[in-house]
């Protein structure tokens, strides 16, 4: 019997990513922000005003039983402007988060037929969901200016130099939320059970990231743990910058910026490493 001596492989380094083919595929790319914003709300009656009604009425209901019946220190700034900053921020993050965990499990039928760099999918995932977050961006500085101009005597502008760090937040959140969702992705390809895991934990998880309160009306003894979070300093950072509470921390900004290279590094290795043999798993 005739023994090979060569055994022929793909080559699979560990960072083998296709970023060419990101560009080669931008078509692809459009397609899918296309796909993620049409196909969402097409058969509903208010469509994209779904955009606005979610967090509006979240708002209020952060307003009845935060602000309201347990009443947490919003830092002197007005309710609704102070639970809808958090709100569009931790939307953002939420979604990207979501749009990327699933990659593997919702695209398993597209993925086993034709080859695409399958990077184009989370990224499109925040893109998208960024045009839905400036929407809601929009109705926050609506607030923001009723408040300017007819209830100057409670509220007054407190714009400043820092909200030009905005456009940076936006893409700490997304690239905070998508490289956590990568690594869940990859994970629950051959965990399943993890998917419900990460679902009822993302929630808790907005507890424990200064949404709702003012990081400097947590507990002392909690502070420092909450101060952990690499997403405490950039909604303190977007708070700070338009409303005027919170604190704008840059040794906070620094360790959530190497928290998200490092997160983001290995979230694309993994990725990519689980990529080439998913369709075994899936």
């Amino acid at each position: 019997m005739q023994q090979f001596s060569t055994i022929i492989k793909p080559q699979r380094k560990w960072l083998d990513v296709d970023i060419k083919g990101l560009w080669r595929y931008r078509d692809l790319y459009f397609m899918y922000i296309r796909r993620d914003i049409v196909t969402q709300y097409k058969q509903t009656i208010l469509g994209p005003l779904w955009y606005v009604i979610q967090p509006l009425f979240t708002t209020i209901m952060y307003m009845f039983v935060f602000g309201g019946l347990a009443g947490i220190s919003t830092d002197g700034a007005p309710q609704p402007l102070f639970y809808l900053a958090g709100i569009v921020l931790w939307g953002y993050f939420s979604q990207c988060f979501n749009a990327s965990s699933n990659v593997f499990a919702s695209n398993a039928n597209v993925f086993g037929k034709v080859y695409f760099p399958r990077l184009v999918v989370p990224l499109s995932g925040i893109t998208s969901n960024l045009l839905k977050m400036l929407i809601q961006l929009l109705m926050f500085i609506a607030i923001y200016a009723y408040y300017c101009i007819f209830q100057p005597e409670t509220f007054s502008p407190h714009l400043n130099w820092s909200i030009l760090l905005f456009p940076v937040l936006v893409l700490m959140i997304a690239f905070h939320g998508m490289s956590w969702g990568l690594i869940i992705s990859s994970l629950t390809t051959k965990y399943r059970d993890l998917t419900f895991f990460v679902q009822f934990g993302i929630q808790l998880f907005m507890y424990a990231t200064p949404v709702i309160y003012p990081l400097s009306a947590a507990p002392e003894k909690y502070r420092d743990i909450i101060a952990l979070n690499p997403l405490t300093p950039i909604f303190e950072a977007f708070k700070f910058s338009c409303i005027g509470c919170g604190s704008l921390d840059w040794s906070g900004l620094l360790y959530s910026t190497v928290f998200m290279i490092v997160t983001l590094f290995l979230s694309v290795i993994i990725f990519s490493r689980t990529e080439k043999n998913f369709m075994d798993t899936v």
